[in-house]
């Protein structure tokens, strides 16, 4: 499916970290209307937009595509922002959340400024606009239970049916209002419904609930409310409060979109824009708050924050810069029809980016001991290695070698199948950076018959990797000194779940990867990996990129997490398409 492309934003970038891909502006629909509204100059020159998470959950990869929607395209027109949380439902919210979500927006590159707003911040507003309603007999108590209201409400096919109660004289709607708001009821005995048409062809328009009673405290009010407003009502009242020009929304909210405009129309105020765009839909990845909130309280993930989990928390952890992130929303573009994306494009931005930022160290992740018999025992050498081939500023290091140092098990065979290029016995392979080795013997466990030590002899005149006859070696094997060596834990990640749609079947739950994580305790990386701080990222050479885990990383003993592997599968896709 053909879709749009949306233009990278150039602004409300980390000075510190630059976006990865500059490239010229791409049109898109939204970013026409935006102009073409600047150009009648229909809000007198103003660009004002919202991002607006509900604080029930950690914000997922969905998310940062209308993050980098919204502040993007403010920033372009010198515009501004609103962080405002969606905070009318006290069961379901927590101050984590809250400093979650404000993390990881400004994690991802964008900052809100003194645009920091709650839907709670207008509960007086919010209430004030009601009576109005009732008063203009726009609005009504209604007596029906939920399930009662479900089903007067009617099907797609089928009208809805009016409640007794929809005709109550405007005096009791508003003493029971009040007593509503004073505590007199209980939870689920009452509610405030807005008076429209319950035949219309709409069922958002068929007299929906604009207050429910909620006995519960509030993170941000306390005690000082027992009802509280829809997510309909509360959201086209603040933007109109804080007269947002353009209220950007995911395409499941077009058919509220006359509701947004009743409401509106019906109190006399500021009527922002709604417009409306295809989510973000990826192979292999989960997007309901709901359905990850489970993983996490059923013990499937350690916490929001695993880097299995689609979040922005579980991304960072895992590796993820925010200059991919925001590649990669710049790349899916901006439509208005769904379309699912594949992963291996999010992990191919990743890719890019760790390319040429990542430096190149030496990691063996499931050692077998390499003796080399005829190297001088005691003796140490060093030698020079780039950073990154990549980054001409990147610099070098040195790396420390000595007689017995560590390969990969899976560099050895001991009976090698055909075009085996490593090490196997009377073999010739080139150690990166180092010398040339040739195996002579090995040695194996009496008991299981193992291979625990190979012995090799080294040519002196092969130093740095060359010889003075010229003869060609096709193995490379990259190497840690035993001596010099450090300890360390290494993750091995797979996706959390095994089918490209995670949500086929019954349950959700039964799509899951049954070996997502694999941990290796016994692995050994070079000397310069000793201070390496969480969120560092590196390229393991022959292997894949991984970063210093934020949580479980000690200092002498890192915690590293994969990454991403080096193979470009979407580089594949796209060639094959071709």
């Amino acid at each position: 499916m053909k879709t749009d492309k949306s233009e990278p934003e150039r602004k409300n970038l980390p000075a510190s970290e630059p976006a990865s891909v500059e490239t010229a502006p791409v049109s898109n629909f939204i970013r026409d209307i935006v102009k073409d509204d600047l150009a009648t100059n229909k809000w007198d020159g103003r660009v004002v937009t919202r991002f607006p998470p509900e604080p029930n959950g950690y914000l997922h990869i969905g998310h940062a595509k209308s993050i980098c929607l919204n502040f993007g395209i403010a920033a372009e027109h010198n515009g501004t922002t609103h962080l405002r949380f969606d905070d009318t439902n006290p069961s379901k919210e927590d101050v984590e959340y809250t400093e979650a979500i404000k993390r990881d927006v400004r994690w991802l590159g964008f900052d809100w400024g003194d645009k920091l707003f709650h839907a709670s911040d207008y509960f007086g507003k919010f209430y004030d606009f009601a009576v109005q309603l009732i008063n203009d007999g726009k609005a009504y108590v209604d007596d029906l239970s939920a399930d009662e209201i479900r089903e007067h409400r009617g099907t797609l096919k089928d009208p809805g049916r009016e409640s007794p109660h929809r005709n109550r004289p405007i005096a009791e709607n508003l003493d029971l209002f009040h007593r509503m708001r004073a505590g007199e009821f209980p939870d689920g005995s009452r509610v405030l419904r807005a008076k429209i048409d319950m035949s219309s062809g709409n069922v958002n328009l068929r007299d929906p609930v604009i207050y429910r009673i909620k006995h519960e405290a509030h993170h941000m009010t306390g005690d000082q409310w027992c009802i509280y407003p829809m997510y309909d009502y509360a959201h086209c009242v603040s933007d109109s409060i804080e007269r947002i020009t353009h209220s950007i929304c995911t395409l499941e909210f077009e058919d509220h979109r006359p509701l947004y405009d009743w409401y509106l129309d019906q109190l006399g105020v500021y009527h922002p824009q709604q417009i409306e765009f295809a989510r973000l839909n990826l192979t292999y990845t989960l997007m309901s708050k709901r359905k990850l909130l489970a993983l996490v309280e059923e013990g499937v993930v350690s916490g929001w924050d695993d880097p299995r989990m689609p979040t922005l928390a579980g991304l960072r952890r895992r590796g993820y810069t925010p200059e991919s992130i925001r590649d990669f929303c710049e790349r899916i573009g901006v439509a208005k029809r769904d379309s699912v994306v594949s992963v291996a494009l999010l992990e191919h931005c990743l890719r890019e980016d760790l390319n040429k930022r990542a430096p190149r160290v030496m990691a063996v992740l499931r050692p077998l001991r390499l003796v080399i018999d005829n190297y001088p025992e005691g003796q140490t050498e060093e030698f020079d290695a780039v950073n990154n081939p990549e980054d001409p500023s990147g610099g070098t290091r040195k790396i420390p070698f000595s007689r017995v140092i560590y390969i990969e098990r899976d560099d050895f065979n001991e009976t090698p199948p055909k075009g085996f290029f490593r090490l196997a016995p009377g073999k010739e392979v080139r150690l990166k950076h180092a010398y040339y080795v040739t195996c002579q013997n090995i040695v194996k466990d009496d008991k299981t018959g193992e291979v625990t030590e190979v012995h090799c002899t080294y040519d002196p005149e092969s130093r740095g990797g060359g010889t003075p006859d010229g003869r060609v070696i096709k193995g490379t094997l990259h190497w840690v000194s035993a001596e010099h060596a450090i300890d360390a834990e290494v993750r091995l990640y797979d996706h959390l779940f095994a089918k490209e749609d995670p949500e086929e079947g019954e349950d959700f739950r039964q799509n899951l990867t049954p070996n997502s994580l694999e941990t290796l305790t016994d692995c050994k990386v070079e000397p310069s990996l000793a201070k390496a701080a969480a969120g560092d990222r590196y390229q393991f050479l022959r292997h894949r990129y991984f970063c210093v885990d934020s949580g479980d990383s000690k200092p002498g003993h890192p915690v590293f997490n994969r990454t991403v592997s080096l193979r470009d599968t979407w580089a594949k896709v796209q060639k094959s398409q071709k």
